[in-house]
C-alpha cells in the first residue's frame, strides 16, 4: 500500500484549513453584509412589545412569547430546547384600566396596580379615607370603611402590599408599640390643653409600616388601598405571596400606586373633608393553575465540539405596566437576530452556539438558574456565556483577562471597523480579579459566575450621545417600544453573532487563568 509522500500530505492539510478558514470568513461577511441590509432586529422587538406586550411570568402573553420563539428558532432550521423551569400556581392576566377623580375640579388618574393584585368589580367608585394609625382611630372610623378608597401613609416601592402572615406579625408588633405612643400623645394633648400659655410640646410620631390594619380594613369592606408613587411609575408585583397563592386566597381589595403629584391633591382634598369620589375600572384576571414558565433555547450543532458551547442570552419575562422593550425585549431580540444572521449565513461552527431565551428573570433568575443546575451541559464545557440586559446601547468593545486577550483579539478582528466611526475593540483587564461571586444578582449570568463559568459580555455604551436613561424604564410604565435605539441593536447583533461564532471555531475553550481570585 503507497503512503502520501510528507509533502503531499502537508499540501493537503493546509488546503484544507484553507478551505475551512474560507468558509469561516465567508460566514462572517455574510452576516455582516446582512447586519447592514437585512437586520431583522427591529422587527422581533416590534412583535415583542407591541404584538404581544408585557410578559409577567404566569400571564397568557408570556406563554405565547415562548411559542413565538421557538417556531422563529425552528424557521431558522435550529434545534430546540424548551425547558421548564417552574409553574406559578395561579396565573394573572392584566386588561385594561382607568380612573379618575369626581368632583368640580376632577381628573383622569394616572395609576398602576401590581400584578398579582385584585382588579375593581366593574367601574367601582367611592369616598376617600385617611387610613387609620392606632386602634382607637381605627374604632372612631370603622364604620365608614365599608366602599371607601383608603389612603395609606407609605410610599409606593413598586411591589404589592404585603399579605403574608410574616408581614401581619410585623403589623401586630407595629400596632402594640403605636398604642403606647397614642396614650403617650393622648396624655401631651391632655397637657398643652392644661398649660396652654407655655410652648406646646410635641407629638410623638407613630411607628411606620405599611398599612397596619390591612386586615381590619379589607375585612371591613374597602375598595381598595392607595399609595403615593413618583413618576415614572414603577410597577411589580407581589413578590411575597404569588408563589403561595391559591384562587381560594386571592387578594380582596385593590393595591393602587398613584402618580405622587395627583396622590397630594386627593390627600389635601379627604383632609379637608371635601365631598367628592374616585372611581377606577381595573381589569386583573386570575387564571386557575398551576402555570408553567419556560426557558426557549436556539441550538446550533458543532461540527467538532458538539459537547462545547458558546452561549448568549436575555430574558423574555418583564414587567406588565409597560411592554417590556428594553428590559429586556432588547436582549433577547439581539440575542435572536445573532441567530439568524448565523443561520441564513450557513454558519456551521467547530463546537455547540445556545441562544437563550431565558424565563423568569424578574421573579429572581429563576430560569437560568434552573438551566445551570438542570446538568443539560456540563458548566466546564461552556467557552462563554454573554448576557444582555441592560440599555439598547451599542455593543463597542470588550474587557477581557490577559488568558483570553490574543483569542479575542483573533475573534473581533472582521468586525474592528464594522462601524468605522465606532471601531470594536478588545481591551486587557487591568489589576487583580476579584473573588468569584458567592451570591446570585444581577441578571442572568450570575449563577454561571457563580459556578465559575466565564461571563464576559460586550461592553455597551451611547457613541452618539442617544441621551439613554436606563432609570427612566427600569420597571417602570416608561418600558416600551419607542425607547428602543435601532442602530445600536442591530449593531450589537451583529457583534454578538460574530464574535460567538469566532469562539465557536478557536481550536480550545477560552482559559479561565486568571478569571476569578479564588
Amino acid at each position: 500500500m503507497c503512503r502520501p509522500m510528507p509533502r503531499l500530505l502537508a499540501v493537503i492539510v493546509a488546503a484544507a484549513i484553507s478551505l475551512c478558514a474560507f468558509a469561516q470568513d465567508k460566514v462572517v461577511r455574510s452576516v455582516m453584509d446582512m447586519g447592514r441590509t437585512d437586520n431583522r432586529t427591529m422587527h422581533h422587538a416590534d412583535y415583542l412589545s407591541n404584538m404581544i406586550g408585557g410578559r409577567i411570568v404566569g400571564s397568557a402573553s408570556l406563554s405565547e412569547a415562548e411559542n413565538w420563539v421557538k417556531e422563529q428558532f425552528e424557521s431558522w432550521g435550529l434545534e430546540v430546547l424548551v425547558q421548564e423551569a417552574g409553574k406559578v400556581p395561579v396565573g394573572f392576566d392584566r386588561g385594561p384600566w382607568k380612573g379618575r377623580m369626581l368632583s368640580e375640579d376632577g381628573m383622569v388618574l394616572h395609576f398602576g396596580t401590581p400584578a398579582y393584585t385584585a382588579g375593581t368589580h366593574g367601574c367601582q367608585k367611592g369616598h376617600v379615607l385617611i387610613e387609620p394609625h392606632s386602634r382607637r382611630e381605627l374604632e372612631r372610623m370603622k364604620g365608614a370603611l365599608k366602599g371607601a378608597w383608603v389612603l395609606l401613609d407609605a410610599e409606593s416601592n413598586g411591589m404589592a402590599i404585603d399579605r403574608t402572615a410574616k408581614a401581619e406579625e410585623n403589623r401586630a408588633k407595629v400596632i402594640e408599640a403605636n398604642e403606647e405612643i397614642d396614650r403617650k400623645n393622648r396624655d401631651i394633648m391632655y397637657w398643652n390643653w392644661a398649660h396652654r400659655d407655655s410652648a406646646a410640646r410635641e407629638m410623638l410620631p407613630y411607628e411606620k409600616v405599611t398599612a397596619p390594619f390591612y386586615k381590619e380594613m379589607v375585612e371591613a369592606g374597602v375598595l381598595g388601598f392607595i399609595r403615593s408613587a413618583k413618576v415614572p411609575l414603577q410597577i411589580m408585583y407581589d413578590r411575597a405571596g404569588c408563589f403561595d397563592l391559591t384562587m381560594e386566597t386571592l387578594p380582596k381589595a385593590c393595591d393602587i400606586c398613584l402618580d405622587e403629584a395627583q396622590f397630594k391633591v386627593v390627600k389635601e382634598k379627604a383632609l379637608r373633608k371635601d365631598i367628592f369620589e374616585l372611581e377606577f375600572d381595573i381589569r386583573n384576571h386570575f387564571v386557575h393553575g398551576p402555570v408553567p414558565y419556560h426557558n426557549v433555547i436556539g441550538i446550533m450543532r458543532g461540527t467538532k465540539y458538539p459537547k462545547e458551547y458558546v452561549l448568549a442570552g436575555g430574558h423574555l419575562d418583564s414587567y406588565d405596566n409597560g411592554t417590556g422593550a428594553v428590559d429586556d425585549g432588547n436582549g433577547v431580540s439581539v440575542t435572536m437576530e445573532a441567530a439568524r444572521l448565523l443561520a441564513a449565513s450557513g454558519a456551521k461552527p467547530k463546537r455547540t452556539l445556545m441562544f437563550c431565551i431565558w424565563t423568569a428573570e424578574e421573579f429572581g433568575l429563576l430560569g437560568s438558574k434552573h438551566f445551570v443546575e438542570s446538568g443539560v451541559v456540563k458548566l466546564e464545557s461552556i467557552s462563554n456565556y454573554f448576557n444582555r440586559d441592560g440599555g439598547p446601547l451599542m455593543a463597542t468593545s470588550v474587557n477581557v483577562p490577559e488568558a483570553m486577550y490574543d483569542d479575542f483579539v483573533k475573534v473581533c478582528k472582521p468586525v474592528e471597523n464594522y462601524n468605522p466611526e465606532v471601531p470594536f475593540t478588545v481591551e486587557k483587564r487591568q489589576g487583580p480579579p476579584g473573588p468569584r461571586p458567592q451570591q446570585p444578582g444581577g441578571s442572568d449570568h450570575a449563577y454561571f459566575a457563580m459556578n465559575g463559568v466565564p461571563t464576559v459580555s460586550l461592553r455597551e455604551t451611547d457613541p452618539e450621545g442617544k441621551n439613554f436613561d436606563y432609570r427612566e424604564i427600569w420597571h417602570t410604565e416608561r418600558d416600551i417600544f419607542n425607547k428602543l435605539i435601532p442602530e445600536y441593536m442591530e449593531h450589537s447583533a451583529v457583534m454578538t453573532a460574530v464574535v460567538m461564532y469566532g469562539l465557536g471555531n478557536l481550536d480550545h475553550l477560552l482559559s479561565r487563568e486568571g478569571l476569578y481570585s479564588d
